[in-house]
């Protein structure tokens, strides 16, 4: 058997811990435990008492007390730097460290990323790391939009660098050959839109970097017209928030089928970080069990695939 992935996950982040990180973690090691050993932060009496009640073997974890916790209302930067003895900052220096092949948290988003940033640097200088999620088609495809809420404010060559972090996670995570990136716009002719998506499609027109197809609209997002959706963080974090509000009114009033139940975030896992130096992947804050347990797979398939290695190479491959 090969080495097992040493998985880092925060157990205090999140609406519900540690109860649904600790539910989650006996998910993930009954469904992946073969592969996998977590290393668990957090309030370490806190931890045991609740793995104990679950029954899991000792062998499964090792935990690392921490007993400073960054609450999502605070300022994340300043929280990070300030509590070094949080899950979230301990977390990352293990990372940082080697001792943990890759970290998972469902906590504070603004912590997470800007940690993420300060502790493992980017994988090339000047470059903005972003946010991704997945976009499921009707055809059974799986498109992917980024960044989702990272920056709120780009430059057009932000733009171009989402398309090379959005490719490169599409053909070596979701295994898609050449994808098609399209650049979010109100209309697909080139002199549509505001100044920055005009000047990034002017970057992004003749390049050999990716697959460009030109610009899409909202009503291509569901179609197989493109694999990855460009856009800045402030309308992406619109789309998948619409995306899920549509979810959930959709449940409401009964309507339930096996292509909706694709947008339950719950089977997503989280968002990795694309562009740091590092395997980071970043939940939704309501997170449930089955929620941290596929944020655990969807880190152990980034590690696995070296993906911020291959992310690094793309980049000098093109420079």
């Amino acid at each position: 058997m090969s080495e097992k992935l040493n998985i880092g996950l925060d157990i205090a982040g999140g609406d519900f811990a540690p109860g649904c990180n600790l539910e989650g973690a006996s998910l993930a090691l009954a469904e992946f435990g073969e592969r996998l050993h977590l290393t668990l932060f957090g309030p370490e009496q806190q931890i045991r008492e609740g793995i104990s009640a679950l029954g899991i073997p000792d062998s499964a974890y090792t935990v690392v007390d921490a007993p400073e916790v960054i609450e999502m209302g605070e300022s994340p930067i300043k929280a990070f730097m300030s509590k070094p003895n949080s899950s979230i900052s301990l977390g990352f220096k293990y990372l940082k460290e080697g001792k943990i092949d890759g970290f998972a948290s469902a906590g504070n988003t603004g912590a997470m990323f800007g940690g993420a940033v300060v502790s493992l640097g980017t994988v090339v200088e000047n470059i903005r790391p972003c946010l991704m999620t997945y976009v499921p088609k009707p055809s059974g495809r799986d498109g992917i939009i980024l960044d989702i809420g990272a920056s709120a404010d780009s430059k057009p060559e932000n733009l171009y660098q989402f398309a090379v972090l959005g490719s490169t996670f599409a053909e070596h995570i979701s295994h898609i050959s050449n994808p098609r990136v399209g650049l979010m716009n109100i209309g697909e002719e080139p002199e549509k839109g505001n100044e920055l998506v005009k000047a990034a499609y002017k970057l992004m027109v003749d390049t050999k970097d990716f697959n460009f197809i030109g610009n899409v609209e909202g009503h291509d997002l569901f179609r197989d017209k493109a694999d990855v959706f460009v856009c800045n963080g402030f309308t992406g974090n619109i789309i998948v928030k619409l995306c899920e509000s549509w979810y959930h009114i959709s449940r409401k009033f009964g309507f339930n089928n096996e292509f909706l139940e694709r947008f339950n975030f719950e089977n997503q896992g989280g968002s990795p970080v694309l562009g740091v130096n590092g395997a980071v992947v970043i939940g939704h804050g309501i997170s449930n069990g089955k929620a941290i347990k596929n944020m655990i797979g969807l880190t152990m398939n980034v590690v696995e695939n070296k993906l911020s290695q291959r992310i690094k190479e793309a980049i000098l491959r093109n420079a």
